[in-house]
């Protein structure tokens, strides 16, 4: 696979190259790795397209399992205790709700990478949420999130978001106090 775009949010790609050059190499070795042709599985049954064989972000996610691993990149998951004292009072239930957890893709000496070949609100989650509490929790200090472009996108089930708006969105967001640097990287076959 090769980048296509490239979006530094909050100095995402200002930092990763200053003090992370030899995890963002790794990055792009496993991108150019990954053979996305074998990764073309997964047979249409929509309406709009049907019968045609398209991108499984399954088989792809595991592709870039498997090539993180080979490189020592490894998830990180964290245990959720949620808390029960913001119930209305006299209501509690049965059980609390046990064995959730949050977890990041690939982690590696503070650098964390989120690959996202879903819906739009996980690109954001993961950008705009789940980096910053890895950050407060200590485990990274810049992420990396990887997303199809358009182009890509459309070779996949209808609903995969895509580069091009997941930059637009932030562009038009802005920065918050609490965001982290992200690189945001398009890529494509």
């Amino acid at each position: 696979m090769i980048i296509a775009g490239i979006y530094s949010f909050n100095r995402g790609e200002e930092i990763l190259r200053s003090q992370y050059l030899a995890e963002l190499g790794e990055v792009e070795q496993v991108i150019a790795a990954v053979d996305s042709a074998q990764c073309k599985t997964k047979t249409s049954r929509e309406k709009t397209m049907p019968g045609r064989t398209l991108y499984n972000p399954r088989a792809l996610n595991r592709a870039f399992t498997i090539e993180f691993g080979l490189r020592g990149w490894e998830k990180h998951k964290v245990q959720c205790d949620y808390p029960t004292n913001y119930y209305v009072p006299g209501f509690f239930p049965n059980s609390p709700p046990k064995g959730a957890f949050r977890e990041m893709d690939f982690v590696k000496n503070r650098v964390g990478v989120e690959v996202q070949f879903g819906k739009y609100a996980f690109m954001v989650y993961n950008v705009c949420a789940k980096m910053t509490i890895f950050h407060k929790l200590g485990v990274i200090d810049v992420g990396i999130e990887i997303v199809p472009i358009k182009l890509f996108a459309e070779e996949m089930s209808t609903g995969v978001s895509y580069f091009e708006q997941f930059v637009w969105d932030l562009e038009h967001r802005g920065i918050a106090d609490i965001d982290i640097p992200v690189l945001v990287l398009g890529i494509t076959t």
